[in-house]
């Protein structure tokens, strides 16, 4: 079985740990939730194909934003957001 492998630039990384308190690194970890849901993101999908995945990491759900590139997931973002919750719990049938 091939391993997953994440890229991201370094930049953005820093700009989100300042920004939202999470790590490219950590926003990994999302992927690795069984219960995880990944959607299309329709709104930003003009150049590229992009994507988000909910995934329980820690005690909340984390929100990551990515594209695949050459068969490598590319992170452009992640965060704690309710709404990333919000469909994390009904794709899941979780009753909050």
């Amino acid at each position: 079985m091939k391993k997953t492998t994440f890229d991201w630039d370094p930049k953005k990384d820093l700009e989100n740990r300042e920004k939202r308190g999470v790590s490219f690194l950590l926003a990994q970890k999302a992927f690795k939730d069984p219960c995880r849901v990944i959607a299309k993101d329709d709104a930003h999908s003009n150049e590229e194909e992009r994507f988000y995945c909910f995934g329980l990491v820690a005690d909340g759900i984390l929100t990551v934003r990515f594209t695949y590139r050459a068969a490598v997931i590319r992170i452009i973002g992640a965060g704690y957001w309710r709404k990333g919750k919000a469909i994390y719990d009904r794709e899941n049938k979780i009753q909050g």
